[in-house]
């Protein structure tokens, strides 16, 4: 797994470099479907690693300490189906709108659950992506989050102006 990470950036990078370099019709037909494939992926792995261990992910949410433990466990069991569905909706461009819009929420809500905690001092691990993320530090996991957020919202913002949505 330690693997994964690094090359999934070099992938992003050079996705990148490569819509910067072609031509405009490259990007309009390829670009922006890599991007779909890249962030439904990310969505459709985490949900995946969170569901085959809800326990793990309901001690995970509860160390921010926002919820109660029952919402927790109940967040643990269903939030990695969501990932899932919404991820897939974003691969097969099915209900693509609804499932880019909720995994935008998500992350936005992420983002300032571990900001809130940070501030707080408390000292969390996130379980977002299982044993891979556990030892990354918070400013990793804001730039990395960040980023998923900035492709979500590229990808939202192109929604309205192409022809299938």
């Amino acid at each position: 797994m330690r693997i994964f990470w690094p090359v999934l950036a070099v992938i992003l990078v050079a996705t990148a470099v490569i819509a910067l370099i072609v031509s405009e019709k490259f990007r309009a037909r390829y670009f922006w479907r890599i991007v779909d494939l890249i962030v439904g992926g990310i969505f459709i792995y985490a949900g995946i690693i969170k569901a085959f261990d809800p326990v793990q992910f309901a001690n995970d949410i509860d160390n921010y300490k926002t919820l109660p433990w029952f919402v927790s466990v109940r967040l643990a069991v269903y939030l990695p189906w969501l990932e899932i569905f919404c991820g897939l909706a974003l691969i097969f461009r099915f209900l693509y709108r609804g499932g880019l819009l909720i995994l935008t929420a998500l992350i936005l809500v992420f983002i300032g659950a571990t900001i809130a905690a940070k501030a707080r001092g408390l000292d969390i691990t996130c379980g977002c992506f299982g044993h891979a993320s556990k030892n990354w530090n918070f400013s990793t996991h804001l730039v990395l989050d960040l980023l998923i957020l900035g492709a979500a919202l590229v990808l939202f913002s192109r929604v309205g102006r192409t022809k299938k949505s």
